[in-house]
């Protein structure tokens, strides 16, 4: 990467699904596994017991209706432009990863807009939004088409992932991490059923952030609560290693 480019780890935490010890546990793992000099941002309508050294901004409005599916849409805030103060390059991360590497490679990746690789919709390029990378202001008109074309973009696209991975794709600048950076810890960390019943979670190699979409959350994960029977684990002792301020 250029090095003379501000680098901004962005956040969000709107509603109360999240509390503040996502973002301030975030904050702590961005700390100790990022070598670069970074701006860490968090988007919020409440700040209360977020960490001091977190920049606060106010959450921004899309003017969605208040009745629709929560599917990750106010992310695509993000490419604002202007994003209040903001620029340079942004490594968006959604508060449930949780960092095992380091994330120096995120920022030295070649790649015009990059995201998480989706085992599970690779044959529709859609990738997952937990981790992605962008220059603050290039793709504003990704935005402007959501907000132009809402209904048609809700009828045609489940999710925000779904959305933002079809019109990188058609500007031919999607690309995905390498997969082992970002493994799915329901699907690569936990062992294949029944191996799953006997053998314990694991940190796949080369794993850099490991993303909790869905079920479990890294709390549950824990206390080995998955959620689905046929995914037991045990408790899973690893989390607390990384998980913390």
């Amino acid at each position: 990467m250029t090095q003379n480019k501000p680098i901004n780890i962005i956040c969000m935490k709107w509603g109360d699904k999240y509390g503040a010890d996502y973002v301030n546990r975030l904050y702590a793992m961005v700390q100790r596994n990022l070598s670069y000099p970074f701006r860490f941002v968090c988007f919020t309508e409440n700040k209360d017991g977020i960490h001091p050294d977190v920049d606060i901004r106010p959450l921004p409005s899309l003017g969605l209706p208040d009745n629709i599916p929560e599917r990750g849409w106010l992310k695509l805030a993000t490419f604002q432009q202007p994003l209040d103060d903001l620029t340079g390059t942004a490594l968006f991360l959604d508060l449930d990863v949780v960092i095992v590497g380091s994330i120096d490679e995120f920022f030295d990746y070649d790649a015009e807009f990059a995201l998480c690789f989706d085992e599970k919709k690779k044959s529709q390029s859609i990738g997952n939004s937990s981790v992605y990378r962008f220059e603050i202001g290039k793709h504003a008109e990704v935005l402007e088409f959501f907000l132009e074309n809402f209904e048609y973009v809700k009828k045609q696209h489940r999710n925000e992932q779904a959305y933002l991975s079809c019109q990188m794709n058609a500007k031919q600048a999607l690309k995905f991490w390498p997969k082992e950076w970002t493994p799915s810890f329901k699907y690569h960390c936990v062992p294949m059923f029944p191996l799953n019943f006997f053998k314990s979670t694991f940190i796949p190699e080369g794993a850099k952030i490991i993303l909790f979409h869905g079920k479990p959350e890294p709390y549950e994960a824990e206390k080995g609560i998955s959620g689905k029977w046929y995914r037991y684990f045990r408790p899973v002792t690893w989390i607390s290693k990384y998980w913390k301020v």
